[in-house]
């Protein structure tokens, strides 16, 4: 079964939300609401591509999609709904607009005009600051073909432009979600 433009996903452990830790041998839930964005998951298998791609991913793949793919909404009669994503059983649509990376062969791809940078420690200065982070400054994590073609590669230290930082956790490290034109210099 394939979709003429949308992927077909499930989500990764077979479950809508990410909210469980484990501590030595107990579970515990963290959060119990729906609507925090914070613990959807956010990992999808890919089940089969779109007719009409012919990009990289292919089923088994991972995709980081965006926190309402998988998300229960309530209507406004307060009945239990599964958000535009959703497709049948335990399948989801996801369009190319949806999902911002792509591990194939255990390696992480930034899909499109998206780039991931890893924020970094604060440096010593004579101004003082707020964050235990360098503000506006990280280091390119999971870069685009777009980036590459201007020169700026994976690993590099670069600016950004102020509130352009969306916070994903990859793998369990803190990560910026950007766009190419976030990204405004090479230092």
């Amino acid at each position: 079964m394939r979709s003429p433009g949308a992927f077909i996903v499930k989500p990764k452990n077979s479950s809508r939300y990410d909210n469980k830790r484990r501590a030595d041998d107990v579970e515990f839930i963290v959060s119990s609401s729906q609507e925090d964005h914070r613990f959807s998951n956010r990992y999808a298998i890919v089940q089969s591509v779109p007719l009409s791609y012919s990009g990289p991913i292919e089923p088994g793949d991972t995709l980081l999609v965006h926190h309402n793919v998988f998300k229960y909404y309530y209507d406004m009669y307060g009945a239990q709904k599964s958000g535009r994503s959703y497709f049948k059983d335990d399948l989801f649509f996801v369009t190319d607009d949806q999902f911002f990376l792509y591990k194939k062969d255990d390696k992480w791809r930034a899909h499109g005009k998206y780039c991931f940078v890893e924020p970094v420690e604060e440096k010593e200065s004579w101004i003082g600051k707020f964050s235990k982070e360098e503000p506006l400054i990280g280091r390119l994590k999971y870069g685009n073909d777009e980036l590459l073609a201007l020169g700026v590669n994976e690993g590099d230290e670069i600016s950004f432009l102020p509130d352009s930082e969306y916070e994903f956790t990859v793998d369990g490290e803190k990560l910026y979600r950007m766009f190419t034109d976030n990204i405004t210099l090479v230092l």
